[in-house]
């Protein structure tokens, strides 16, 4: 393989992505990135109140995770290591359009996203999680977060359908880049060793087919 694996998992809240990118870190001993969640002061303002607390809310998260992706390419992989992080920067534009209702607040959202990102290293594979939304409900509720029961499940429902829309069009304007997917419905990596050691057996494949670095 040319260049060094960038590994990202995406799905919507609760389909398990941490617990997805520790069990690939700890497998192929690949850094491991864990996006900022618990400490976005705005987060549980913002489950009260989507329209009120989005902007603050969205930016905090872009801010954190482009400083994140600085860091991760400056120390890792710039220097050949390889890294597995439990989202994509991708996921900011995804929650933005959800609920940044006012144009000329996205536009403005827009234009800071784009000077960020112009630069960051990107994923050279993209593991896509999804489930339906009872699947994602009781995930939610076994892990107990405070903020998260105050999510809407229209909100839950249609942030899914978002992902499923926003992945369709990134295959198709990023064919290089290999989005394997695995249905939360069907398999339990968290609990099931099998459904666990057939995700990294259909990671490791493709890795070795060779990716390339963007």
């Amino acid at each position: 393989m040319g260049s060094v694996p960038f590994i990202t998992v995406e799905g919507p809240i609760g389909i398990g992505k941490t617990s997805l990118a520790k069990a690939i870190s700890e497998h192929f001993q690949y850094q491991l990135l864990k996006e900022i969640v618990d400490e976005n002061p705005f987060l549980d303002k913002f489950y009260d109140n989507i329209e009120e607390w989005s902007f603050q809310t969205e930016m905090f998260f872009l801010c954190n995770r482009y400083k994140q992706l600085e860091d991760i390419h400056s120390k890792f992989l710039q220097h050949h290591k390889p890294v597995v992080a439990d989202y994509h920067i991708l996921k900011n534009l995804i929650f933005a359009k959800r609920t940044l209702k006012d144009q000329q607040q996205f536009n403005k959202y827009l234009k800071i996203y784009d000077i960020l990102i112009e630069d960051m290293p990107k994923p050279n594979v993209v593991i896509y999680l999804n489930a339906s939304l009872d699947t994602l409900l009781k995930r939610i509720e076994m892990r107990g977060r405070e903020f998260e029961k105050k999510i809407s499940p229209l909100y839950l429902e249609q942030l899914s359908l978002d992902y499923e829309d926003y992945m369709n069009t990134f295959e198709q304007q990023h064919p290089e880049i290999p989005v394997i997917r695995f249905n939360g419905d069907e398999v339990d990596f968290v609990k099931n060793e099998h459904d666990r050691l057939n995700i990294l057996h259909t990671l490791d494949t493709t890795i070795k087919k060779g990716v390339h670095l963007l």
